[in-house]
């Protein structure tokens, strides 16, 4: 133990290098490695992890989530995949450390649920529910949560289940956080989004989740979209990042709804 803390404090680049390599080769066969784990496997200090992890993912190597590392894989195809933007991990990261170990998620389908999947990869013993079909294929192939998916109708890019079946199988399911991403917040036009069917599929939701956390890019921040969904107040959180208009976000605010700044 002495030996290994010795090492943590100033360790010889071949060791470094070492550790590096089956991080990296971890990563690539799991998909997630968590810090605890790789301090067994690999007989070093945690704050010497962190450091590798740190190392890795500025080299664009891994990514580093809350209490691991995820792979920088994505879920789609080559060619569908697209550069995740800063603000977009962002908020997946913020939306992550609002998730306890054990909780039941449900997540919508689009890029920032996409995001906050990945963050919680490093969580354990999580029920993730979706009734998006990228947010399902990423769940089951990186994570070891317990996986509920939705049946009804797949439509648009995100690959989104809609219709009847769907909302007869959101009935029966509860979760202590409802993510959604929408199409448009406002104080005044509340929450909206360019998909009728989801926008049905999103009302259903707000009834089943004990904390409803909505989802919104910056640029969306006091956009009003074709379907009403309900008032903004029916939001626990909005998450957005900071570059969202200080007026929309103030307004958001005096409706009594929590703003978080990622």
């Amino acid at each position: 133990m002495w030996y290994n803390d010795r090492v943590s404090k100033s360790p010889l680049p071949a060791l470094t290098a070492e550790r590096h390599s089956a991080i990296l080769k971890m990563v690539a066969q799991e998909g997630v490695v968590r810090v605890a784990d790789l301090v067994t496997r690999l007989g070093v200090h945690s704050a010497t992890i962190r450091r590798d992890l740190k190392t890795l993912e500025e080299q664009g190597r891994i990514r580093r989530v809350h209490g691991g590392a995820i792979s920088n894989e994505q879920a789609a195809p080559e060619s569908d995949r697209v550069p995740t933007r800063p603000q977009e991990a962002r908020i997946g990261q913020a939306v992550a450390r609002m998730v306890a170990d054990g909780e039941a998620v449900f997540l919508g389908p689009g890029r920032l649920s996409l995001e906050v999947a990945r963050y919680l990869a490093a969580r354990s013993r999580l029920t993730i529910i979706t009734n998006g079909l990228a947010v399902a294929h990423w769940v089951a192939n990186h994570t070891p949560h317990t996986l509920i998916v939705t049946g009804g109708q797949a439509e648009g890019h995100d690959l989104e289940l809609v219709g009847q079946l769907t909302r007869m199988a959101l009935a029966d399911l509860r979760a202590d956080h409802v993510v959604l991403e929408l199409g448009g917040v406002s104080a005044v036009g509340g929450l909206t989004d360019d998909s009728l069917p989801q926008a049905e599929i999103a009302r259903t939701l707000l009834e089943i989740g004990a904390l409803v956390v909505v989802l919104v890019p910056a640029e969306r921040v006091g956009r009003v979209a074709a379907a009403y969904i309900a008032p903004a107040s029916e939001a626990d959180v909005v998450v957005t990042a900071r570059e969202a208009p200080a007026a929309f976000l103030w307004d958001l605010s005096e409706s009594g709804v929590r703003v978080v700044l990622a």
